[in-house]
């Protein structure tokens, strides 16, 4: 294939996870990159901090210093710590690394995308497959978090557009069309050993604790539905208005991947 690198994006229940490992065994060659994984594009589940705020982790973590820094990167006068990687029962650690993200409103819209958008820009990458890197997690922070309307989200994407001119890319949307099927799929697949819902609570609380959630009374699963509802239309106008022939739509779970390779070529 003439594309080197894949994102694969759609909703939550598309089917991200199970693709991107059937891509995977297609170019054994790759890179994948998951979400909580270091990547050269993408922070979710990874602190991104100062020097200053990282030392400050490390004194009030003195029994994880070691795993800490075992799971830490530094970038350009910072630290990139990839926190849900650390598996510990000391109380309240991954909440409070998660205030160190880009994301849930963490930093004011300039610095979010200046950010984003230098990190899209130094990447250089080739032979890579990221999951959730280029829509999802950047598009949750937009919508519900810094209340960007659509125009100004089109506006972002079209300038990450730019900033990826000449680099080898494709974007791949697994596309679902009844997203109460698919929230209700993903709610029995994330539980835990007693059958109690993991996923799900975590999801509808996120949502109704955003501003968005919070201004427009999102709540539940019929605010987590109208919400993801309106995500899937403005990720078409994406990829339809900015990425053209960069992005291709497949069905979710409704593709053969013998017939991939025909498609992404």
């Amino acid at each position: 294939m003439k594309w080197d690198n894949y994102f694969v994006e759609g909703l939550q229940g598309a089917g991200k996870t199970t693709f991107v490992q059937q891509l995977s065994k297609l170019h054994p060659d790759h890179k994948v990159f998951r979400e909580g994984d270091y990547s050269p594009v993408e922070l979710a589940w990874c602190a991104y901090c100062t020097e200053e705020e990282y030392q400050g982790i490390l004194k009030e973590y003195p029994l994880l210093a070691q795993e800490i820094s075992e799971k830490t990167v530094a970038e350009e006068g910072h630290k990139i710590i990839s926190y849900t990687q650390i598996l510990t029962d000391i109380p309240n650690f991954h909440r409070n690394l998660e205030r160190f993200e880009i994301y849930n409103g963490n930093l004011d819209r300039e610095s979010f995308e200046k950010v984003v958008l230098n990190r899209f820009g130094k990447w250089d990458g080739k032979g890579q497959i990221f999951e959730c890197s280029i829509f999802q997690n950047i598009l949750e922070n937009q919508m519900l978090y810094l209340q960007m309307t659509e125009e100004e989200i089109l506006c972002f994407y079209r300038k990450l557009k730019s900033t990826l001119e000449g680099k080898p890319y494709k974007i791949i949307y697994l596309d679902v069309k009844d997203i109460a099927a698919g929230i209700d799929c993903i709610r029995k697949e994330r539980v835990d050993g007693k059958g109690n819902e993991l996923w799900f609570p975590m999801m509808v609380r996120y949502l109704e604790e955003s501003p968005c959630g919070k201004e427009h009374t999102l709540v539940g699963l019929d605010g987590l539905l109208s919400h993801l509802g309106k995500r899937r239309a403005l990720e078409h106008r994406i990829m339809e208005e900015v990425f053209g022939k960069n992005a291709v739509i497949l069905k979710s779970k409704a593709y053969r991947m013998e017939d991939i390779a025909l498609q992404l070529g």
